[in-house]
């Protein structure tokens, strides 16, 4: 049977294609993504009465409470200069890994419909819901801006560098979306679990503390520090406040720290999306 199909140029449907033709077919979907990211993004607060607002909105909500309970009763704003830009910068920064992540654990399994019904590159669901955090990560930045200058830290060049260390991020948070969309259309239970991951990984990453005064203060064994530091979170999230915030220098920064940004962009681009690709045609088919 299968040398008859191949003798009259029949081939199994929903088939894996080779890499190279699978990302000339998400080229030619480009269209299609980025109208599918700007729907997601338009209806995600179309039922709420401030809208679009949310977007800001949610981000700074956590920031208070944060501020609250970290930097008031557990006084970690202590040795930090303008705490406050610190950490409304770090919450946006995590909540644009989180919200990418997150949004990536629904790409398959939230959209099955669609994918048993057309036939298309399957990664084009997973792309769609990271260029849409992307989106809502322009908001985001528009309202940190603001409370930056509200804070009394004005424009700099080096507000330039934030460009780089978010292109960066976006690419790690991408690769590790597409692992994850890999991983729940297989278990969807892995959505329930994510929650508790990220939460952990947050406090790990000093978003709301300070990495550097952990690790050269002594208080975690070199291992620890080690980790902490070549943290891919902590690092992109660094790298935003170093390029924002005035009385955040480079000494603060891991060695090499560009380098290891870079690394681990590329490490969860590349490999999320060759993982995923490879189960191209068993997604919609549990």
């Amino acid at each position: 049977m299968r040398a008859l199909a191949l003798r009259h140029g029949l081939t199994v449907s929903g088939a894996r294609p080779p890499l190279a033709a699978y990302l000339r077919d998400l080229w030619a979907r480009r269209h299609f993504i980025t109208a599918f990211a700007t729907a997601r993004l338009t209806a995600q607060y179309s039922q709420a009465r401030l809208g679009q607002l949310w977007q800001v909105a949610t981000p700074l909500l956590n920031a208070a409470v944060y501020y609250l309970i970290f930097g008031e009763l557990m006084n970690t704003r202590e040795g930090i200069p303008d705490f406050i830009p610190y950490l409304v910068t770090g919450v946006f920064v995590w909540s644009f890994t989180a919200g990418t992540i997150t949004a990536g654990t629904r790409a398959i399994s939230g959209n099955l419909g669609l994918v048993r019904a057309l036939h298309f590159p399957r990664a084009s669901l997973p792309l769609a819901l990271a260029l849409q955090q992307l989106q809502q990560l322009a908001f985001s930045l528009a309202a940190l801006a603001g409370i930056l200058l509200c804070c009394g830290i004005t424009p700099r060049p080096s507000w330039l560098l934030a460009l780089p260390a978010l292109a960066l991020q976006a690419l790690f948070s991408t690769g590790v979306s597409m692992a994850m969309a890999r991983l729940a259309a297989r278990t969807p239970d892995i959505a329930q679990l994510l929650p508790f991951v990220l939460r952990t990984w947050m406090y790990a990453s000093g978003v709301m503390w300070s990495v550097q005064q952990v690790v050269h203060g002594g208080r975690v064994p070199y291992a620890v520090g080690l980790a902490l530091e070549l943290n891919p979170a902590a690092v992109y999230i660094d790298l935003v406040r170093f390029a924002l915030v005035d009385s955040f220098t480079a000494e603060q920064l891991p060695p090499h720290v560009w380098a290891i940004a870079a690394g681990w962009a590329v490490l969860a681009a590349v490999g999320g999306f060759v993982w995923f690709w490879r189960a191209e045609e068993a997604y919609g088919r549990g």
